[in-house]
């Protein structure tokens, strides 16, 4: 179950930590870190979900992507992240993801990781597609947030003034998703208010697009710690994915 790095191109942040479990693979877990699309944060925070998850019967590909301050914003992060999942195929084929763990690609992604789930959930004529996601306390109303300045300005920064942000690149004006949308938030969330998810998850099933708001106690970072009750639910709720 050791991680082994892979580079799905040629800048130094693009790659990801492929695990695979002892035995049959229950599907892969796309692991995407937030930080606010910046630098100062990379895919060890998304480790500990990764290995826990890899524990229980997944294939987990823990995502590194350039970012705000090395290369990132837009479109590079939103390239990255489709071409960092659409990997998994090269991995498949040279025979280092089980044989059928394809059909079941599940993203899971925190804060700014969660927008980048729900956007790659949308994302059209992909190599992979993906087939479940679940947004940690995610930045899922690219415009509220950008007019609320949530992180000091960080959409902004990742918008890179590019204009106010479309449906090429916010999820909340991407809705409805043909796949499963979970949004796990918490109501004391001070980072990311839950509002986020509350308006994309209302507006997702007012258009008839499945998508559940599941709420959970411990602020922004309970959705990532592996000994809290956030991330028990979150686990439940990949464990029931069939």
């Amino acid at each position: 179950m050791s991680p082994v790095r892979h580079s799905y191109g040629p800048d130094a942040h693009q790659l990801g930590e492929l695990r695979v479990p002892d035995g049959d693979a229950r599907g892969v877990v796309v692991v995407i870190h937030g930080g606010f699309w910046r630098a100062a944060y990379d895919l060890s925070l998304g480790t500990p979900l990764a290995v826990d998850l890899t524990a229980r019967g997944w294939v987990t590909w823990n995502l590194e992507y350039r970012r705000v301050g090395n290369g990132g914003g837009v479109p590079a992060t939103l390239d990255d992240v489709a071409a960092g999942v659409d990997h998994l195929a090269t991995l498949a084929d040279d025979g280092l993801v089980p044989p059928g763990s394809l059909d079941r690609v599940v993203v899971l992604g925190h804060s700014a990781g969660g927008h980048l789930a729900a956007w790659a959930g949308g994302r059209g004529s992909a190599r992979v597609p993906v087939t479940h996601v679940v947004a940690q306390a995610g930045v899922l109303d690219l415009d509220g947030a950008l007019r609320a300045r949530l992180g000091d300005g960080a959409v902004e920064a990742f918008l890179g003034g590019s204009g106010p942000p479309d449906a090429r690149v916010d999820p909340l004006q991407q809705v409805p998703l043909d796949v499963p949308v979970w949004c796990v938030h918490a109501p004391d969330d001070d980072t990311v208010p839950i509002e986020q998810s509350r308006a994309y998850v209302d507006r997702a099933t007012a258009v008839g697009g499945t998508a559940t708001l599941v709420e959970v106690t411990g602020g922004h970072f309970g959705v990532v710690d592996v000994a809290h009750d956030a991330w028990a639910r979150i686990r439940g709720l990949v464990e029931g994915i069939r």
